[in-house]
């Protein structure tokens, strides 16, 4: 891979007099150079939840990316009961090309990049997706147990619904900002958008498709590839037979219901007041 020059911004942190650690290349800093390093400062006040970091810098956003996951101060707990265990899901796109030689084919030639190959659920597209991959990444649960996702778009472009098959989501929390919570079947997330969910593994134990799939309303070409992972249990309900794993791993996928489609307009109208 041919040597890049990269810069890192931060969604959502409030620089207090720290402008310079974040924004985009050539704007508030010179990115860093190819072999060097850099050490960004800044203090986070009076900020606590998810948000974004990436490559501030034509596409290389699309692979370098990751969480930043503040939690709140010592003794000071959630304004809803404690989740068993978090678990951040990074929703992002894959190019089989490298993502800069595809931008800057764009640029010479005036028309649109090339959309992505897949969409990935924390860096795999899924078994569904025309990928030598096999599996995804499984998201492992105990029956009875409540876990907060803390989901993270980080496609460069697009909207994304969330949807995990047989389970609620209750929102909790959207760009680090809580949320009265509400129940919902699929969640939208636009790009460096964070949302925190809540999902209780109170279904009959077995394996449950977990999947992201792209919104779009306007004539814009897309990449309508559904990236795929699993939702497993580990355990089972109080009232049901023990599974052994090897039972658990031969049991049917249980596929979503209604995954909204790529111009399903009316989910967003419906999601977007209560997530504000």
């Amino acid at each position: 891979m041919t040597p890049v020059r990269v810069f890192l911004g931060r969604h959502g942190i409030r620089q207090l007099r720290t402008g310079w650690a974040d924004g985009p290349a050539y704007i508030t800093q010179c990115p860093i150079q190819p072999g060097q390093s850099f050490v960004y400062n800044f203090t986070i006040t009076g900020q606590r939840g998810t948000l974004l970091w990436h490559a501030h810098i034509l596409w290389l956003r699309a692979t370098v990316h990751g969480a930043i996951v503040v939690l709140p101060r010592r003794g000071i707990p959630y304004p809803f009961p404690a989740p068993h265990k978090e678990v951040v899901v990074v929703l992002a796109e894959w190019w089989k090309s490298d993502t800069e030689a595809v931008i800057n084919e764009a640029l010479k030639s005036g028309l649109a990049p090339n959309v992505s190959d897949a969409h990935t659920i924390n860096g795999h597209p899924g078994a569904v997706s025309t990928c030598s991959s096999q599996g995804g990444f499984t998201l492992p649960v105990q029956s009875g147990k409540t876990y907060m996702l803390r989901l993270i778009n980080a496609a460069l472009n697009e909207e994304l619904f969330f949807k995990i098959a047989g389970h609620k989501l209750t929102v909790v929390e959207v760009d680090a900002i809580y949320v009265k919570p509400f129940k919902t079947d699929t969640v939208l997330i636009a790009p460096g958008q964070t949302t925190n969910v809540l999902v209780t593994a109170q279904k009959n134990p077995g394996k449950y498709l977990i999947a992201a799939s792209p919104f779009m309303d306007a004539p814009i070409a897309v990449d309508n590839m559904t990236a795929t992972a699993t939702l497993h249990y580990s355990g089972a309900l109080a009232n049901s037979p023990q599974l052994s794993p090897s039972h658990l791993r031969r049991m049917p996928l249980q596929l979503p219901i209604n995954l909204p489609i790529l111009y399903a307009a009316l989910t967003p109208r419906n999601f977007q007041p209560k997530s504000q």
